[in-house]
């Protein structure tokens, strides 16, 4: 992938960043000029017939929002001449290698906010009504032709008893009619409606935004797995007979209550584990490990001679010595840090990076393990 960060239109990456990241929204016009959109409609819904693809198809039968989930039948869709229905497919990034790589347009933002790209295809007058999104996306025109209608965040009220998450006050102050290859930026919680104006195609470029409770939960979850050493229980020798059996007995109060108070997560403990939260494949992610191994040596040859390169669900990230992966954790070894960093930041090494590198190498090692996981593969 590339890691050059080409313009957005007229607009230069440092001038979006400064001016419109996490504040405003932008229109952009011929953002990607002459874009021709990598999937056809036939390919996407192929996408939807399987169980391994979150898909969901929202329609409006008899003015009553409803939302199914796939996997779908072929017959399950409407017909494409039927108006007012949409099919959403999540993580199209994940199975199309051309799709995941249109990503490569926006990794002027990190890897590990990087969330995923929906596509969403809609017939005339199709949508999912107004909403807002807790992250950024970017709402780029596929194919065809949709209005989007906008407002500034405000107190979200919804739509009660319905299926999505609709806005059930919302009052447009901005819209446009988005053509193949603009783009519109929406910071978080920006109301906004899209309404195809005949067949369509939406690719939404989402971005991922913990929430702190969900890092607590499982930072905690995580270290209540971890415990290390002894683990004290509670004990109370010599208690005297109670009279009163329902009320909290205080000494067995204060000490689980020092417990808690004098727990301290390590400075060790939370970086690794934000690493590993931050490089979790989402759940319907798994990866296919060789059924056989190749043997190291001559697997090692194979890599020198055609470079590899990341899986494409395959999450990556560094910090200090370490290098995170698929959530899980590794100290680069000496010597390993610089090529182990460039596969995070290109996603890639060319054989150039390999050679006179020994077999017997932790840096060979090491990208042989996760040849075997799945997570990276030789070079095309």
């Amino acid at each position: 992938m590339r890691t050059l960060n080409p313009p957005l239109g007229p607009l230069s990456v440092d001038q979006f960043m400064r001016g419109h990241w996490q504040r405003k929204p932008l229109l952009i016009r011929a953002a990607l000029p002459d874009f021709k959109p990598p999937l056809s409609p036939e390919a996407l819904f192929e996408l939807a017939t399987r169980d391994d693809v979150e898909s969901r198809l929202v329609s409006q039968p008899r003015g009553r929002w409803r939302l199914d989930r796939g996997p779908f039948d072929a017959q399950d869709l409407p017909a494409r001449t039927r108006r007012a229905w949409t099919l959403l497919v999540q993580g199209v990034d994940l199975h199309v290698d051309a799709v995941h790589d249109l990503l490569a347009r926006f990794r002027f933002v990190p890897d590990v906010r990087l969330d995923d790209l929906m596509i969403s295809y809609a017939t005339d007058g199709g949508g999912v009504g107004p909403h807002v999104d807790s992250y950024d996306v970017f709402l780029l025109q596929a194919h065809g032709r949709r209005r989007w209608r906008i407002s500034a965040p405000r107190a979200i009220e919804l739509l009660p008893d319905a299926p999505l998450r609709i806005l059930s006050h919302f009052e447009a102050e901005q819209e446009w009619v988005l053509e193949p290859g603009d783009i519109l930026y929406l910071p978080p919680l920006w109301g906004h409606e899209g309404t195809a104006l005949g067949e369509c195609m939406t690719y939404s470029i989402g971005f991922r935004a913990p929430s702190r409770l969900e890092l607590l939960r499982g930072f905690l979850a995580d270290c209540a797995d971890s415990v290390g050493g002894s683990d004290p229980r509670f004990g109370d020798r010599g208690l005297a007979p109670t009279r009163t059996p329902g009320r909290l007995p205080e000494p067995m109060t204060r000490s689980l209550a020092g417990w808690l108070a004098d727990w301290r997560p390590t400075k060790r403990q939370i970086d690794d584990y934000i690493g590993r939260f931050l490089t979790e494949p989402k759940p319907s992610v798994w990866f296919e490990a060789q059924a056989r191994p190749p043997a190291l040596s001559p697997w090692w040859e194979a890599a020198q001679r055609r470079g590899l390169r990341a899986d494409r669900r395959s999450r990556l990230a560094y910090r200090g010595r370490h290098l995170f992966i698929n959530g899980e954790s590794f100290e680069m070894p000496s010597g390993t840090s610089a090529r182990l960093r460039r596969l995070a930041d290109s996603r890639e090494l060319p054989p150039d990076a390999l050679r006179a590198t020994p077999v017997d190498s932790d840096l060979a090692r090491t990208l042989h393990q996760w040849f075997c996981a799945g997570w990276i593969h030789h070079s095309r």
